[in-house]
């Protein structure tokens, strides 16, 4: 069986214990293969390779954007923890996604201009609840905010309105109108 080395320098097992400096001293690049029975068993690195790996990855991790984020979306929330049961579960009543809820939706590239309310959070309970369905809590909080989503894309990214609200009527007439002025 091949497998890949990720370096120009190896040194056998033997090699490497009785002498580890001095092998690290002489790899090129700081990197060292390590081979067991002509196979590759580990890699080793000097603590300035280390050092270089580690600068590489924060470099990569930081966004190369100009944009800015509204900081409510990323400050850490004050509250107290809920209890989350462990693993996987079913939708139950009373379940609550996390007090963070809307920055954690924003990460996900789903922004939420206003909290779920009381009747998006019930609706999603009870259609899960009745599919018996098992996810992770996290799971769970991506699916809710998908479906938030997709209800208010309907209706111009806003909750959809109380429908036992009596409407105001219009007091203005439009010019051209009968009794216009």
């Amino acid at each position: 069986m091949s497998s890949r080395i990720l370096t120009t320098s190896v040194a056998g097992i033997d090699a490497f214990m009785r002498d580890p400096q001095s092998a690290l001293t002489h790899a090129e690049g700081g990197t060292i293969a390590v081979f067991a029975d002509n196979a590759p068993a580990f890699y080793a690195i000097t603590p300035e390779r280390l050092a270089e790996l580690l600068d590489i990855e924060a470099r990569l991790s930081r966004p190369a954007s100009d944009v800015t984020l509204e900081t409510q979306f990323f400050e850490e929330p004050a509250s107290t923890p809920i209890a989350v049961p462990m693993g996987k579960f079913p939708m139950y009543a009373g379940w609550q996604p996390d007090a963070d809820f809307q920055r954690q939706a924003a990460l996900w590239g789903i922004a939420l201009t206003q909290p779920v309310t009381a009747e998006e959070l019930a609706a999603f309970v009870a259609y899960w609840q009745a599919e018996g369905k098992v996810f992770h809590h996290v799971q769970w909080q991506q699916k809710l905010a998908r479906s938030v989503q997709i209800n208010r894309a309907g209706n111009g990214g806003q909750p959809k309105r109380d429908i036992n609200t009596f409407s105001q009527p219009d007091t203005q007439i439009p010019h051209g109108f009968r009794g216009a002025k």
